[in-house]
């Protein structure tokens, strides 16, 4: 098992989100399982022609979203995502529920952002 990255440093998406969204991806569906040591910022700087510092910023997204945990100078690795990704949404979903109750938004109107969002996002 290892991990397959491709960037496209002309593409119309940031480097650094193109690798935080395929490594989000290959945690979310198995391809990386809970406990995989990624490579080191460096190494895979390296490996992928990018700056240490796209790297650096991708893992730190990665983390901040539950994805990896870095376990000090033992590196980074991949958390259990499934859980992860399920309280953080359930986190969002309640902020945002708060925010629009505060904005005097009915449940329809809240509803209504969520999904227009979500079809801007998705393109659905």
């Amino acid at each position: 098992m290892s991990l397959h990255i491709a960037v496209d440093p002309a593409g119309p998406t940031a480097p650094y989100e193109q690798l935080r969204a395929q490594i989000a991806e290959q945690a979310r569906d198995g391809r990386l399982p809970a406990g995989y040591r990624l490579p080191t910022v460096r190494g895979l700087a390296a490996e992928l022609g990018l700056a240490a510092n796209t790297v650096a910023k991708a893992y730190r997204a990665l983390e901040g979203d539950g994805v990896v945990e870095t376990r000090g100078r033992a590196g980074t690795f991949v958390a259990a995502a499934g859980d992860a990704a399920a309280r953080a949404a359930a986190e969002a979903a309640r902020a945002y529920a708060g925010h629009a109750h505060r904005l005097g938004l009915d449940e329809a109107a809240a509803l209504g952002a969520v999904r227009e969002a979500l079809r801007a996002r998705y393109g659905a």
